[in-house]
């Protein structure tokens, strides 16, 4: 029996991955992976996910799981790659490329999905694209790692995972939001259910002014709902007691009551910046709160910007397009912008999901920097442990049938 050829590769952010993907899935490899030029290969990603959860909304079609007759957004993060990757074996590719394939995963999640690629690979060739060198597998011999858009498969040398950056201080704040009491968010017997299905079961949970929380749970746990009700935007928080930001929730405010006590960041706000705006326009347009810079700034305001950027070393970047910038660099400047004004609250949601190891360390050290060095309080969710974050708290949702409970630990 002939043996299976499998790769694992290692991608700086500073790669092309898109285009990287598509010269081995349209046959245009050169060297180690040319072999796969003349098969018919499938992509396992997220991205892939997404757009397939849109076609069966678009066209209302069950595909993924005909068998359980549920669209697959219905399904958690775990089990929508599991049924995905069913999908794709079904498909008969003759080898699957998988992008990132334990991003997003709690670890129970990863370790299902780590089995289920181990078995996978007995019967079928796999490329795995990867960010972090941890999540490289270990069934898998033939490691390789491409450090640039020449695409060249280079040998795999011992990893520096945690580079030290030398920041200095953090730049003061323009017109700085000032919020006096000591308690930011203070949630009492919290419950949540969505067409009769509990979510959210008696969550008791106070985050003060200065506090640095990590946020933990498994997929499908409530983490998201949690997060909507801390700002604002869940319509089950009426009614409840939920005092946010000195105001219980129903009593007057408005969402940008809300919004204005919070710098907010996830992964999906890269995709709202696709405009031709520099760098240094994506930042200013955080003091208006607005995608793209509409208003004419001040000397004063572009000169915060400027001293932020040196603190990261991007200074020389300013001018540059915002969206051609590697993931790395999208990633740090959209964490400034969310704490250019000092805001009393910053929710910093899964900030280090693909980002290589070099990115990473600096993204999770500017993190603690913050921390260290501002009144702001800082909720931080991740299911990574990364060496750089120490949190002074977690709060851990559980998942019970009657909904996730919560709990602190120290």
């Amino acid at each position: 029996m002939q043996q299976l050829e499998h790769w694992d590769i290692l991608l700086s952010n500073q790669v092309d991955k898109k285009a990287f993907i598509e010269t081995i899935l349209s046959g245009k490899s050169t060297g180690k992976l040319s072999a796969f030029n003349t098969k018919k290969g499938i992509l396992f990603s997220d991205i892939a996910i997404n757009k397939f959860i849109k076609k069966e909304y678009q066209y209302d079609t069950i595909e993924a799981s005909a068998e359980t007759i549920r669209k697959l957004s219905t399904f958690s993060s775990g089990e929508r790659k599991k049924v995905f990757l069913k999908y794709c074996i079904k498909q008969q590719p003759s080898f699957i490329i998988l992008d990132n394939p334990l991003d997003h995963l709690d670890f129970s999640s990863r370790k299902s999905i780590t089995i289920a690629l181990e078995e996978l690979s007995k019967k079928i060739p796999l490329i795995q694209i990867v960010n972090r060198n941890s999540d490289l597998l270990s069934f898998i011999p033939k490691k390789s790692h491409v450090l640039n858009n020449s695409f060249v498969l280079e040998e795999l040398k011992s990893i520096v995972k945690n580079p030290t950056v030398n920041f200095n201080g953090i730049p003061a704040a323009f017109e700085p939001i000032i919020f006096n009491d000591s308690v930011l968010i203070k949630m009492n017997k919290v419950c949540v259910s969505y067409q009769e299905k509990p979510v959210l079961k008696n969550i008791d949970w106070t985050i003060k002014k200065g506090d640095f929380w990590q946020l933990l749970g498994p997929n499908g746990s409530g983490k998201s709902t949690l997060l909507s009700l801390i700002t604002g935007e869940n319509a089950k928080g009426y009614g409840q007691e939920i005092y946010l930001f000195g105001k219980k929730k129903g009593s007057g405010e408005s969402i940008w009551d809300i919004k204005k006590n919070i710098g907010y960041f996830s992964t999906a706000m890269t995709d709202l910046f696709q405009k031709r705006d520099t760098l240094e326009q994506m930042i200013l347009s955080g003091f208006f709160d607005s995608i793209g810079l509409y208003t004419q700034p001040t000397h004063f305001q572009k000169k915060i910007v400027t001293q932020w950027l040196e603190l990261i070393d991007m200074n020389h970047l300013k001018n540059s397009t915002f969206n051609q910038l590697s993931i790395g660099h999208q990633r740090l400047a959209l964490i400034v912008r969310a704490v250019l004004k000092h805001p009393p609250l910053i929710i910093l949601d899964e900030p280090v999901e693909g980002l290589d190891d070099e990115n990473a360390a600096l993204v999770t050290q500017l993190i603690t920097l913050l921390s260290q060095k501002t009144e702001m309080a800082i909720l931080y969710v991740s299911h990574r442990v990364e060496p750089n974050i120490k949190p002074n708290a977690t709060y851990e949702l559980t998942p019970k049938i009657t909904g996730s409970i919560g709990k602190i630990l120290n």
